[in-house]
């Protein structure tokens, strides 16, 4: 495998590899939120949230929009949709434990 492709990898999977950014964007699939909705949401701070957005946002798999003095965020569906499908289908039809490997130690 190419070094190259193996780090942008590693980034990729790195960001999404975060329990708080994963929330998220679980919350963002639902419907678009502001930062305080999202916290309040995910039971965590504003700034934790705020700074896991950030780096979301840098990568391009959210979106903000400013609507009036709130920024209103939304997944990139066509990334991250996409990547749901994927999860969804590899643990209902590959996955012994339905996707909870993780749990299966």
């Amino acid at each position: 495998m190419k070094r190259g492709l193996t780090d942008r990898c590693y980034g990729f999977f790195s960001t999404l590899a975060n329990p708080t950014r994963l929330a998220i964007l679980e919350r963002l699939r639902a419907t678009p939120m502001n930062v305080t909705d999202l916290a309040t949401a995910l039971g965590q701070e504003h700034s934790m949230v705020s700074h896991n957005l950030r780096t979301l946002e840098r990568c391009n798999l959210v979106r903000g929009e400013r609507k009036g003095k709130e920024k209103i965020y939304t997944i990139n569906q066509e990334t991250v949709g996409g990547i749901f499908k994927v999860v969804e289908n590899h643990a209902a039809n590959h996955c012994p434990f339905h996707g909870a490997c993780s749990e299966s130690k």
